[in-house]
Formats: structure tokens, C-alpha cells, sequence
């Protein structure tokens, strides 16, 4: 029938696209390493040394996951095949519709996976750290601070991905002033880095009587947690280290000892603070990596020698230029300003549906790469 001829002959064309994905990601050298890596873990005293041992665990994990997908992907190629042929033969129109969501399913899957092999850069597959600042406007720029780490806790759910808030302030009636997030997942920060700006929300604010429209605003900041294979210089002098007790909502929840920390770059003027862990040992640790994670991602970002190169003024670095505006009233829309990408379905987004905003950035990145 020619409605399943057309749809089989639409499928066949992703044929080559599914081939080259293999071959962009290195399927048969991730075979082979995973052999390799199997054989050292066979060998006498390989348990030994337990440092190492886990390492090379998780890496035959993280190898035999990506293999994985792709072969989930291809089976998935087959079975829409398969499918729309056995409709064909017993000319059954009723299962179009089954037909062609399989074919949607897997072309969607196509390009995210085909998207993540873009995800090449030195940190992109490294945690990211989100601090999120209200801006100018009181209660109703800090209530949507706290909306927008919302979003993104949602995202990071959706993935599968791990999520903590390290650090935050209340706002002085409602939402947060300031919000810290560590999101882990397979190339959190290659996904993350392009959300790094002012995002702009409209709407009609529950917190004015009048039921007048209010413009709000609110920065992230995006950058990759470092780990401690990678040295940097800070001087101890350089550094200011004050330690409170925590904020929470009251109750047994609070710390009644001052174990959060928070410890200032005084060259710079960065500010970075941990009030979640137990002690505060952990604290001090989780700010002091984070410190040197920001330290490094703005030198390499601004191509300097050294740390010490990095001047006071780049503390503002994290609000950027407006990229995104999310518009509640008059009417519902979520527009990028960079690739133009918009969805009418503003609560889908704010529940955490920003694929579609992460997906066409990096397309357009890719595109300046190879211009």
C-alpha cells in the first residue's frame, strides 16, 4: 500500500545517518577496549589496588552503556521495519499511526544520540555546576529564581541524572535570591553550557494585587566541576573563609552549629558557598572545588597563562546577554533568542521539557564549527 511504501522508503533513508553514528562514536573501538579492559581486570593482583580497579570499572561501564544504547537504537531501526513490512502485507491501515510513531520514536532518538557525539570538548562530560541569581525586582524576580531551578532539577530527573543543591539563600518573602545545583550525568556540562545567561520571564505577578504584567530576569552561570586530576595554584593568602550556620525551613532542619562555608577569591572578588553536606569539612571541600573549577573554566575561557591573570571584574561574567524569554501573558510561549527555537507549551517547559532549546544550540554551534 502506498501510505506504508512511503513511510518505509522515509525510514530506509536514516539507513546511512544510523551507520555513520556508529561510526562517529567508534562502536567497534569501544568493543575492543572493553576486551582489553576485561583481560586487565582478570590479571593477579588487579583488585589490589583499589583505586585504580574502580577506574577501570567504570569505564568498561560507561564503554558498555554507549554500545548499548547504539545497539538499542539499531534494534529499534529493525523492529519499525519489520513493522511497517507486516502491515503492508496484511494491508491493515489500522496500524499506520503504530507505524509512524515508531519511525518518529527512532528518529528522535536518532538525533539526540547523533547530538551527543558533538559533546567533544574537554569537560563536556563532566558534572555542572548552576548558579542561578535573581535579579532586580524583590520577591517576584527571586519567586522566578526558584521557578527556573525548578525547571532544571526536572530536567535532570527526566535524564536520569543525579541532582543536588550545594548552596541557597531565601528570598525575603518568597523563592530564592541565589541558588547553587550539581547536576551529574552522562555529558551534564556539554548539555548545560549552552543555558549560561539572562533568561527574561512575562507575566501577570501573583504578588501584585493589581494583577499587573511584571518583567523579571535571573542569571545562571554554568561551568564544570574540575576534579582533582587537574592542578591549580591558588594562594591561601588570597582567600577569605567565613563560616555560618545554615538556612532551611526552620525546626530540626537548621544547623544549630556554623557549619557552612563560604570562601571568597578577594583578586577576584568570586564568592563560592556550601551549606549542605554534614560538617563543616565537607563544606569547606565542596566550596574549595567549586572555587577551583570556576578559577580554571574562566581562564580557559579567556585564554589566559594563569590563574593570577584572572581580574577582579570577571565576577560579572555570569550574567551575560538575555538568551531566552518565557512568556506567560498574553499569550504562552518560551523563545530562544539565539536559534530562534520556540514551544507554545510554557508549563511543559517549566516542568522540564528544554530538550528541544539544548538540542537546536548545539546545533547551531556545530554549524559555526564547520563554517
Amino acid at each position: 500500500m502506498i501510505q506504508f511504501e512511503e513511510l518505509r522508503l522515509s525510514l530506509l533513508e536514516y539507513s546511512e545517518k544510523l551507520k555513520h553514528l556508529g561510526e562517529a562514536l567508534g562502536i567497534d573501538k569501544m568493543n575492543a577496549e572493553v576486551s582489553e579492559l576485561e583481560k586487565q581486570t582478570e590479571a593477579e593482583g588487579f583488585w589490589n589496588d583499589v583505586e585504580n580497579s574502580q577506574k577501570i570499572q567504570q569505564r568498561i561501564t560507561k564503554l558498555r552503556n554507549k554500545i548499548k544504547a547504539y545497539e538499542s537504537l539499531s534494534g529499534e531501526y529493525d523492529d519499525a521495519l519489520v513493522l511497517i513490512e507486516l502491515a503492508d502485507e496484511a494491508e491493515d491501515l489500522d496500524m499506520l499511526d503504530e507505524c509512524r510513531e515508531s519511525v518518529d520514536g527512532f528518529v528522535q532518538k536518532l538525533e539526540a544520540m547523533t547530538l551527543s557525539t558533538l559533546l567533544s570538548g574537554e569537560y563536556d562530560n563532566s558534572p555542572a555546576i548552576l548558579t542561578f541569581h535573581a535579579g532586580a525586582g524583590g520577591t517576584e524576580a527571586q519567586d522566578w529564581n526558584q521557578m527556573l531551578v525548578r525547571m532544571y532539577q526536572h530536567w535532570a530527573e527526566k535524564h536520569g541524572f543525579s541532582v543536588s543543591m550545594i548552596d541557597f539563600l531565601d528570598g525575603d518573602e518568597a523563592g530564592l535570591k541565589s541558588a547553587v545545583l550539581r547536576i551529574e550525568g552522562e555529558n551534564a556540562y556539554g548539555y548545560l553550557k549552552g543555558e549560561m545567561g539572562v533568561h527574561r520571564l512575562v507575566r501577570i505577578s501573583p504578588f501584585d494585587a493589581s494583577g499587573r504584567r511584571h518583567t523579571s530576569f535571573a542569571s545562571l552561570e554554568v561551568m564544570p566541576e574540575i576534579d582533582d586530576t587537574v592542578e591549580v595554584e591558588i594562594n591561601p593568602d588570597d582567600l577569605k573563609i567565613d563560616y555560618y550556620r545554615s538556612s532551611g525551613a526552620g525546626g530540626q532542619k537548621v544547623n544549630k552549629t556554623s557549619s557552612a562555608v563560604r570562601i571568597t577569591h578577594i583578586p577576584t572578588g568570586i564568592v563560592c558557598a556550601c551549606q549542605v553536606e554534614r560538617s563543616q569539612h565537607q563544606n569547606r571541600e565542596v566550596a574549595m572545588k567549586m572555587l577551583r573549577s570556576k578559577l580554571i573554566e574562566i581562564k580557559e575561557r579567556e585564554h589566559l597563562d594563569k590563574i593570577g591573570d584572572i581580574k577582579g571584574e570577571q565576577r560579572e561574567i555570569a550574567w551575560g546577554s538575555q538568551i531566552r524569554s518565557y512568556v506567560f501573558m498574553p499569550y504562552t510561549l518560551a523563545k530562544d533568542h539565539r536559534t530562534g527555537f520556540e514551544m507554545g507549551n510554557i508549563q511543559a517547559v517549566m516542568d522540564g521539557d528544554i530538550d528541544g532549546f539544548i538540542n537546536a544550540y548545539l546545533k547551531m554551534e556545530s554549524l559555526k564549527g564547520n563554517e
